[in-house]
């Protein structure tokens, strides 16, 4: 069986923000690919409805990386209480190995 590879998704204010933590986390080989797109989100804040347009991030991972994945985000995320979660990928062969070969911290630098 392969190594585990996961989504990592979050959400955020402005297309700026999103498509800086993209690039910062595929700089940082802790993703091998990160995709953002608009999306309206409606929820409750302190006691108040929302109804908020944002951007939502998809990262493709290791799941091993999932503890760095997550504090990166954290630390720069502009969000008082960040949405960032997991979940499985069952990718094809080929994929897999492409994601695990762009997240190798030892691989030469892009």
């Amino acid at each position: 069986m392969s190594p585990a590879l996961i989504a990592v998704h979050t959400t955020l204010p402005d297309e700026a923000s999103a498509r800086a933590l993209a690039e910062a986390l595929v700089q940082a080989r802790l993703a091998a690919c990160v995709q953002w797109h608009a999306i309206a989100s409606v929820y409750v804040w302190q006691d108040a409805l929302q109804r908020d347009a944002e951007w939502r991030l998809l990262a493709k991972c290791r799941a091993a990386h999932w503890p760095a994945v997550r504090d990166f985000i954290a630390a720069r995320h502009p969000y008082q209480l960040p949405a960032i979660w997991s979940s499985l990928i069952e990718a094809s062969a080929a994929y897999h190995d492409w994601v695990w070969q762009q997240t190798d911290p030892q691989s030469a630098a892009r």
